[in-house]
């Protein structure tokens, strides 16, 4: 099982496309293992924009996730990175596939509305950044058995 980071940025926080981003992640079969909603740290900012330190974007990028609440959650699921990244859309919402989630509900990168761990390596270590050992729950739905082969 794979798990991605995902987080519904402030733009869909502030448009209440939060119950949005978790149905479709849900009807699509994939299993919720945490979330918080919250206000991003300077310091969690930074940690999780490092590497994109330096270039001509990042100042505006840090400004932007800590000026208002996200909603940070974990999913899991077979090949997770690959689903949820494909549900979220191309980073640039006018590039995302139709039905994507970017391209259904947003117009520039700056305001694209999700985040999603882009690697395996990635969807580790940005949940352990996000979230405390005990806060990720390990559960088995009834419903797992008619989604997950294995």
């Amino acid at each position: 099982m794979e798990r991605s980071l995902v987080l519904v940025k402030p733009d869909g926080v502030q448009r209440g496309l939060v119950g949005e981003v978790i149905s479709r992640l849900e009807h699509r079969g994939l299993r919720l293992v945490a979330s918080k909603f919250m206000s991003v740290s300077p310091d969690l900012a930074e940690t999780h924009y490092a590497i994109h330190k330096g270039k001509p974007f990042y100042d505006g990028l840090i400004a932007y996730i800590i000026s208002a609440p996200v909603m940070a959650m974990v999913w899991e699921g077979p090949d997770a990175i690959v689903a949820i990244r494909q549900m979220m859309g191309a980073t640039k919402p006018t590039e995302a596939a139709p039905g994507s989630l970017r391209h259904d509900y947003a117009l520039e990168v700056g305001r694209n509305l999700t985040h999603a761990s882009d690697s395996v390596e990635n969807g580790v270590s940005e949940a352990a950044l996000w979230f405390k050992k005990e806060e990720l729950v390990d559960w088995t739905r009834a419903v797992d058995k008619w989604v997950f082969e294995s």
